[in-house]
């Protein structure tokens, strides 16, 4: 065993400022991560410096060893946080100068593409419709998609057991009242309960349209659909005739599909209109000739429409012997499956992008 030897304390102490002084200025000056991690090898780690300066604690005289192994182990502490400050200043100033680059944009770059949604070809054609009859004076009126029984039907002159609803194959809804059975409540067959609805609460002169989904308990095939939208169009006041329901349809249908479009109207019958009419086009993609979207027939069928039948003003308390009006109604479905050449009406509600994205 060596002995203790006292000028080994002095060195020691000596060793130990110099080292401090050391490590002050590098870590100062250190200017990245990597560099800090090679200063804490170099003065922490198992073969550092400062840990070779605690080897020569055994051979440094008692009265002196705790003085400088405090001294060591000050040191040691003032190193290691001095290292760990440094190191979060340098990290905190690498993520400000990171985040500073990142959003550095520069303008002379062309811009990036932008993917834009586009609407459903029924809300384009539902769209347009309404811009059409908007432009000719009609405003835009909405109501329920469950109804009652007597504005569905009763209040349009289709009373109970009226054959005309078989022409609806209705969804009824069950009742507290009527639990196993259906009930007077349901889901509209059609947007004509917005007529009663408006002409309730509101007196001639009265021009609206309604757009809406309506229901109908059918099997879903090509041509139909359990679920489908209906534009309603109604005209009320004094000395409206079946000619101003023409002139109103044949400016519509030249808007739609346009100025050389004909039109005809053939006799019909709705329960709610008397009389009643269907109104045909001219055949858009063969001009008459016939194919087989128009069935070789040179017409398309394109809506309903008629004069108000007077017994609709007796429930609405208008006077039927100063007012006249005239009703029409549009599937949306059809119009569109015209304008665009759609001989399926699912591929409107499968959401296929590979459809969709042709409008």
């Amino acid at each position: 065993m060596k002995k203790p030897d006292s000028s080994l304390a002095q060195k020691t102490a000596l060793d130990i400022k110099n080292v401090q002084k050391e490590i002050f200025e590098l870590v100062n000056s250190a200017s990245d991560i990597k560099l800090l991690e090679e200063l804490k090898n170099k003065y922490l780690g198992r073969k550092g410096k400062i840990n070779a300066i605690s080897q020569n604690l055994p051979e440094i005289p008692v009265d002196k060893r705790k003085e400088i192994g405090q001294a060591l182990n000050k040191l040691k502490t003032e190193t290691e946080t001095s290292i760990d400050n440094k190191f979060k200043t340098l990290s905190r100033a690498s993520a400000e100068t990171s985040e500073a680059n990142k959003e550095k944009i520069d303008i002379t770059l062309p811009g990036n593409p932008v993917n834009h949604a586009h609407k459903h070809p029924l809300t384009q054609i539902t769209q347009e419709i309404s811009k059409i009859f908007i432009s000719l004076g009609f405003q835009t009126a909405t109501g329920p998609d469950i109804e009652s029984d007597y504005y569905n039907f009763e209040a349009l002159n289709i009373p109970a057991e009226h054959p005309a609803r078989d022409m609806h194959d209705t969804f009824y809804i069950k009742t507290d009242s009527q639990p196993d059975g259906p009930g007077t409540t349901l889901l509209r067959t059609h947007t004509s309960p917005v007529q009663i609805r408006v002409m309730e609460k509101f007196q001639p002169p009265v021009r609206i349209i309604v757009p809406g989904r309506v229901y109908r308990n059918e099997a879903i095939d090509a041509t139909h659909s359990a679920v489908f939208h209906q534009i309603e169009g109604l005209a009320v006041d004094e000395n409206i005739t079946f000619a101003d329901l023409k002139a109103t349809l044949a400016t519509f249908a030249k808007k739609m599909f346009g100025e050389k479009i004909a039109v005809r109207f053939r006799p019909s019958y709705f329960p709610f209109t008397e009389p009643s009419a269907e109104m045909d086009v001219r055949c858009i993609f063969c001009g008459g000739k016939g194919c087989k979207i128009c069935k070789n027939l040179g017409w398309l069928e394109t809506l309903g429409c008629g004069m108000v039948n007077p017994r609709v003003f007796d429930y609405v308390k208008y006077d039927r012997e100063k007012y006249t009006g005239f009703a029409f109604g549009i599937g949306v479905e059809r119009i569109t499956m015209l304008k665009f050449g759609v001989d399926d009406v699912r591929l409107f509600y499968e959401n296929d992008l590979r459809f969709l994205k042709q409008f």
